[in-house]
């Protein structure tokens, strides 16, 4: 018998652990292809550099990404010219562009952009080819009401869109816009193709690698992804996947932090000691490898979630929100502090790893908002 709630719900865990938790071998070499690509082409320097382009990245590693390492086609079934494979490959991904604080549209792109139009992949105009080719790029606003003022209409050569989308991510230079519109039958999600002189404005942003812009348009041709019946469930999935991808990410970010900060603790002496080697040092490094294995196991279980039944992860994907939100920001806390006066200048890496976290944290909510949803989801 399930476990029920006090109001004798069920609850929305799963009954059986899902398949994949364990890397298999598929995997193992994913993450060590990606690893090396990243640290040859991916570097502190080279991501900053990148960031400060017109793009905001690297057109040449996004070509490298989308040809070498299929990241656009990669969770793609075969019959839409995937390779077939799931989240939990999306999540390896996405664990080493945390690692490596990738500013290419991965996440915004490979990720959120080509899963949303696959929810209507037959669709007359969907430009889903062109996005896993690489050759558009793709970005999806929070689907909510507090950054889509968009109303829909159709006419005779398809659907025209006009208003506005705010805090877009990549918004300020993408090809295609998901965003949800009011249509006469209720609201509906919408794949744009925003013209040359749509109005975009570029916005100030904690995070410089990951760019955001408002966007405004006018009598905007669109392609529907979804009806008005299917919105709720669809725009529920794909912002659960929006949460669980940055969870993935947070966990690659906290990764990275650890690494960092053991191999100064270990050459930073103090006292004629390495620094390493002081108790209060010690326990703090292991509070940080505490984290990143809660990290890693609750987004790892949630990616296996998701790719067996995205409706029953709910609970898994607010459970990885909240931990790795919370690993993140504290790894990044503790890698400013723990590298003592080099930590705290701008130029550190620790600190755009932090802008990182905190630039994550308000992209999907912060552990809080996380909580409240585990909360409601389990009827307490």
């Amino acid at each position: 018998m399930s476990p029920t709630s006090a109001a004798g719900a069920e609850h929305p865990w799963p009954r059986s652990e899902p398949p994949g938790l364990t890397p298999d071998p598929e995997q193992i070499q994913l993450r060590e292809a990606l690893r090396g690509l990243l640290g040859k082409y991916s570097d502190i320097e080279q991501v900053r550099a990148a960031a400060d382009t017109g793009p905001g990245y690297s057109p040449q590693l996004w070509r490298i990404l989308v040809d070498e390492m299929s990241v656009t086609s990669l969770a793609v079934p075969e019959d839409n010219g995937g390779l077939g494979y799931g989240t939990a490959e999306l999540a390896v991904v996405l664990e080493e562009c945390g690692r490596a604080l990738v500013c290419e549209p991965v996440y915004s792109s490979a990720v959120l952009g080509t899963q949303a139009l696959l929810t209507a992949p037959e669709a007359e105009g969907n430009p889903l080819p062109d996005v896993l080719a690489g050759n558009l790029v793709a970005t999806m606003s929070s689907l909510g009401r507090a950054t889509d003022d968009l109303r829909a209409a159709p006419s005779p050569h398809g659907w025209r869109v006009g208003g506005a989308v705010t805090h877009l991510i990549g918004g300020h230079g993408a090809d295609i816009v998901i965003a949800s519109a009011e249509t006469a039958d209720g609201p509906r999600l919408f794949a744009l193709r925003p013209p040359e002189d749509a109005l975009r404005t570029e916005l100030r942003v904690l995070d410089p690698t990951r760019r955001q812009a408002d966007l405004s348009v006018r009598d905007c041709p669109a392609v529907a992804l979804t009806t008005a019946d299917t919105t709720a469930t669809v725009r529920t999935r794909l912002r659960d996947l929006a949460t669980l991808a940055l969870a993935c990410e947070n966990t690659g970010i906290v990764e990275r932090l650890l690494e960092m900060t053991v191999g100064y603790a270990g050459t930073r002496h103090q006292f004629g000691r390495a620094i390493g080697s002081f108790q209060a040092v010690k326990h703090r490094l292991a509070d940080l490898l505490v984290s990143l294995e809660r990290a890693r196991s609750a987004s790892r279980y949630a990616a296996a979630l998701y790719a067996e039944d995205p409706d029953s992860a709910r609970l898994a994907v607010a459970v990885a929100g909240a931990v790795c939100t919370d690993a993140a920001v504290h790894a990044a806390a503790e890698a400013v502090q723990l590298h003592g006066g080099v930590g705290f200048t701008w130029e550190h890496p620790a600190h755009s790893y932090f802008r990182r976290a905190l630039g994550n944290e308000a992209a999907q909510g912060d552990a809080r908002n996380h909580r409240a949803r585990i909360a409601a989801l389990i009827g307490v």
